[in-house]
Parts: structure tokens; C-alpha cells; sequence
């Protein structure tokens, strides 16, 4: 071969290699390449600075295992030769935590060892963060479980105190009966004529029967409706008869406390389907609320009358239709309780319709007739609520929808 073609391959083969050198100087870690005994044969850039920041780049013979990597050179070697496509090393010491990424090239028979900084190990804090963040989980999972054991002895005690309610109720029931029947018979004298003092005694003393029997009703129907056993009697009544009935029973006492007692009932009231004795509980409930918080000399006003609810056909009706209903046919009677007493503040007005709530603590009562008269007319399918400022008195009003077969 002529020697001009032989320098000509080797200008060739050198301008290659400056090509390749080049671009592996362009990678941004550093890259060694050594023989298999170690010997490095090219470093880029970014190696060579590292080796200078190490003090080897003057050292003669450098070597890639002693030197650099400070690995035993036949256990990579085996690593590799038994089918790694790569090993990982940890170099020590460095000013940084860094690893050596080394592949065998079999063609030359070289090794290329990639240098880049290690993952960085878990810090202590997020170690402690990790451990306090497992242990934050088992605190709350052992709090849900001792809620819903609390939860579940409270259901008990609940329960209990419903059963303990049904069942004292029931035991009072029988004779408050008999002791109602007696004062009755003494006051018609059938047993004898009495005098206006023993008469008014005995009113006296029929009126506190009257309302323990109102009490003992209350709880028993106070239990029903919180073991669900509630049961309306729906039949078709007219509420005319249900307050006139109530109200002839209590004329007595509002004359007795001084209190005015208005009954103010629409000659237009139809017949509809209710449950007697729950309607006029709910009456009742709200006259006794009434009388105990009008003063003397003040009046207590109970209204029925024909009433247009319009939400109960909002979805069912055309608008032109619905218009026509609210002037022509009522869906609802609507009964209203006034009283001139000292009101009630407006923070209580949702409040007061909860079970054993009493916005007066010095007020006589269990706190439980407004809860059971909204549980009842809800039961009617019907809404419960209170208009009242303090000083001007309270409103009370219930409606019930007329049920058309």
C-alpha cells in the first residue's frame, strides 16, 4: 500500500476520533473508558475535571479500579460476564455522594463507566415525618374504633331510656285513669254535693291529674316515635269537632291563669284524613306552651282555617293552574296558636323544636311537646314552624294537607 494512503487512513481515522471525543465532551456527566485491566483510555471533559478536583490527574498509570472506583476489578468484571448489563458502584470518597454506572462494551472489549450523583437517601426528618405519619394513622384508626364503641353504647343507653320512658309511662297511665275517673264522679256529685271551696279544690287537683296525663302521653308518644312503632289512625275527621272537643277542656284553666282563650275556626274547614288524638296532642301541646308563657291578663288566640301550599304542587301543576287552586281550592288547613307572652328570641326558633330543650330553664315541662308536634305533623306530611320577637308574643303554626282520595 502506498504510504500516501496510509497517512490519508490515519487523518481519517484521527479526524473520527476527534469527532466522537467531541461529542462525548458534550455529555453532561463524566465518562471514562478503560481496557479490562483498568487502564483509562479516554476521559471527557467533565472527567477530567472531576479527576483534577480528586488530585489524579497527575498520578502516572492512573487506574479505574484503584484509583477511581476503590472496587475489586475481577468482581465487576464477573458481575458483567455473568450477564449484568450493568453495575452500580458507590464511590468513596467524594466531596459528594456519587455512583458509577459501568457497562462492558464486548466488541473492544472495553468498559465505559458513567459517573452521576446518587439518588439522595431518605433525610432523618422524613424519616421521623414517615414514622410520625404511620403512627397518626393507627392513633386515628384506634379513636374511630373507640367512637363507634361510644357511639354504640350510647345507641344502648338511648335505647334503655326510651324502654325506661314507654315503661314508666305505661305504669303511670293506669292509675292516673282511675284518679281522673274519681275526680270526675266527686265533681258532678254523684258522691255527695259539695261545697265552692271543695269544689275549686278539686278542680284544682283534676287539673294537675289532667296534665300528668298529658305528661305520661307525651312519653308514650315520645317512645313510639323513637322506636319507630308510630302508627297514624288516618280517618276521615273534621277539625271543627277535634278543637272544639279541646278547647271545651280547656276554658277552665285559661280562666283560671286569667288568660283569654280565642278560638277563631273557618266555617269552611272540609273533612279530611287525620289522626284524631295526634292532631289535637299537637293542639294541645301548643295551648299548654301558650298559657305558660302569657301573662296574666294577656290572650291566647287559636286559628284554622283553608290554606294554598303551593310547594306541594309546584312540580305536579302548570303555573296558570296552580293559580287557579290558590284562590278556588285550598290543599292544606293551616292552624295557627297566638299568645301576647314575653316571645322568643330568634337564635331559639329551630332550636326549640328539639327533644328536651327549653329556652326558660325556669320554666315547668320536660321539653319535649314541640318536638313531638313536629315529629307528628311531619308524619302528616306536613311543616311546623314559629314566627316570634321578643315582647311581641309568638305564633305557632302547623300545616296539614287535605288528603284527596
Amino acid at each position: 500500500m502506498p504510504k500516501s494512503m496510509t497517512l490519508e487512513k490515519q487523518a481519517a481515522g484521527q479526524a473520527s476520533f476527534q469527532l466522537v471525543a467531541s461529542v462525548l465532551d458534550a455529555l453532561d456527566r463524566p465518562l471514562l473508558v478503560s481496557d479490562r485491566a483498568g487502564q483509562i483510555l479516554f476521559s471527557n471533559l467533565h472527567a477530567q475535571d472531576r479527576l483534577r478536583a480528586q488530585g489524579l490527574h497527575a498520578k502516572p498509570a492512573l487506574n479505574l479500579f484503584q484509583d477511581v472506583l476503590h472496587a475489586d476489578r475481577k468482581e465487576v468484571l464477573r458481575q458483567l460476564e455473568g450477564g449484568e448489563q450493568e453495575v452500580s458502584l458507590s464511590i468513596e470518597p467524594a466531596e459528594t455522594k456519587c455512583r458509577a454506572r459501568i457497562r462492558w462494551l464486548p466488541e473492544p472489549d472495553w468498559l465505559a463507566v458513567f459517573i452521576e450523583p446518587s439518588a439522595p437517601e431518605p433525610a432523618s426528618d422524613e424519616a421521623e415525618m414517615r414514622q410520625t405519619v404511620q403512627e397518626l394513622m393507627q392513633e386515628r384508626e384506634t379513636t374511630y374504633r373507640n367512637l363507634l364503641a361510644a357511639y354504640l353504647r350510647l345507641q344502648e343507653a338511648n335505647q334503655q331510656k326510651t324502654v325506661f320512658l314507654a315503661s314508666a309511662a305505661h305504669e303511670l297511665k293506669t292509675p292516673l285513669a282511675v284518679m281522673k275517673g274519681y275526680y270526675e264522679m266527686l265533681l258532678t256529685g254523684s258522691l255527695g254535693k259539695l261545697s265552692e271551696r271543695q269544689r275549686e279544690i278539686l278542680k284544682e287537683s283534676k287539673e294537675s291529674c289532667d296534665r300528668l296525663v298529658r305528661v305520661v302521653s307525651m312519653f308514650l308518644n315520645y317512645s313510639a316515635l323513637e322506636s319507630g312503632k308510630l302508627v297514624l289512625q288516618l280517618h276521615e275527621n273534621d277539625l271543627r269537632d277535634c278543637i272544639s272537643d279541646m278547647a271545651g277542656r280547656w276554658q277552665d284553666a285559661f280562666q283560671r291563669a286569667n288568660v283569654r282563650l280565642d278560638i277563631q275556626v273557618h266555617d269552611a274547614l272540609p273533612p279530611f284524613r287525620f289522626d284524631y288524638q295526634k292532631v289535637q296532642q299537637c293542639m294541645v301541646n301548643l295551648l299548654d306552651n301558650a298559657l305558660k308563657h302569657t301573662p296574666q291578663g294577656g290572650s291566647v288566640t287559636l286559628r284554622a282555617q283553608p290554606h294554598f301550599w303551593e310547594r306541594r304542587l309546584a312540580e305536579a301543576s302548570p303555573s296558570e293552574e296552580r293559580r287557579r287552586w290558590n284562590g278556588d281550592r285550598p290543599n292544606s288547613i293551616l292552624v295557627t296558636v297566638t299568645d301576647t307572652g314575653t316571645g322568643i328570641a330568634a337564635e331559639f326558633h329551630q332550636e326549640i323544636f328539639e327533644e328536651f330543650v327549653r329556652v326558660d330553664p325556669s320554666s315547668s315541662g320536660m321539653g319535649l311537646g314541640l318536638a313531638i308536634t313536629k315529629r307528628l305533623i311531619q308524619a302528616h306530611r306536613g311543616k311546623v314552624w314559629v314566627d316570634s320577637e321578643m315582647g311581641r308574643g309568638s305564633s305557632f303554626s302547623f300545616l296539614l294537607p287535605i288528603y284527596v282520595e
